[in-house]
């Protein structure tokens, strides 16, 4: 009798609007959806996923992708979807850079701090070791609706992202831009699926091929990437200034 296939739970949390739902049906389902609604509460879609695919550690796995609804009346409820969490990915729309900086928002949101006044809430006194646990979660940053962006739009984004808060570079996260209605974009071998082929593989590493002890060590390396470390080095994180 083969074994059941294990599963991982990826959390998609973002601003109402911004495209989670067309972002995880184009990845589960790997076609466009042509009219996507509000959602309400949560949803769940699931896609099979080749875990080191081509290597001999080759394996299947169920990944779990929970589309939490965006909008504020619903921020009491949405919580009870969070745990379990083996990743996280932020989505923000493009066009919006509101809705990029608000991602700092939602990770506070995640980490269960009081988002009632962001304001008061010093970002870089937030300890990464306090991010559900004693190790961090993997997390992607996916920006929606390129599609729909021009050349000159593309500088503008950049510019103003340099007077926010980089949330991928405190979280050491890789960032996609990507369009739901392209999916040539997904095709195997593109940077964009090698990206994210890349972030599932890591999900699925954490829950089930990583020890306490190698997850602490990474979880080091990622606050301190110029510094070198032994498996037993004592130290204690914070967030870098």
């Amino acid at each position: 009798m083969s074994s059941p296939i294990e599963k991982v739970r990826i959390i998609v949390v973002g601003d109402s609007g911004v495209g989670k739902t067309s972002l995880i049906h184009l990845l589960a389902n790997e076609e466009p959806l042509l009219s996507p609604g509000w959602t309400v509460g949560a949803q769940l879609e699931v896609k099979l996923h080749e875990y080191k695919e081509g290597n001999p550690a080759q394996n299947t796995f169920f990944i779990e992708f929970w589309d939490i609804g965006g909008t504020s009346h619903h921020l009491n409820a949405r919580k009870v979807f969070y745990q379990p969490t083996n990743g996280v990915i932020l989505v923000h729309d493009l066009t919006n850079i509101k809705s990029y900086e608000n991602l700092q928002n939602w990770l506070l949101e995640i980490l269960d701090k009081d988002t009632k006044d962001t304001k008061a809430v010093i970002w870089e006194n937030i300890d990464p070791e306090q991010f559900i646990g004693s190790t961090q979660i993997p997390i992607l940053i996916v920006g929606t609706k390129m599609d729909l962006l021009e050349a000159k739009d593309t500088k503008i984004l950049q510019y103003k992202k340099l007077g926010t808060k980089n949330i991928g570079e405190w979280c050491n996260a890789e960032e996609i831009n990507i369009s739901c209605h392209n999916v040539r974009s997904l095709s195997s071998g593109t940077t964009d699926s090698i990206k994210f082929t890349r972030f599932f593989d890591k999900v699925i590493e954490r829950k089930y091929y990583m020890s306490n002890k190698e997850a602490n060590f990474l979880d080091k390396r990622r606050v301190y990437p110029n510094m070198s470390f032994s498996s037993t080095t004592p130290i204690k994180l914070f967030s870098p200034t």
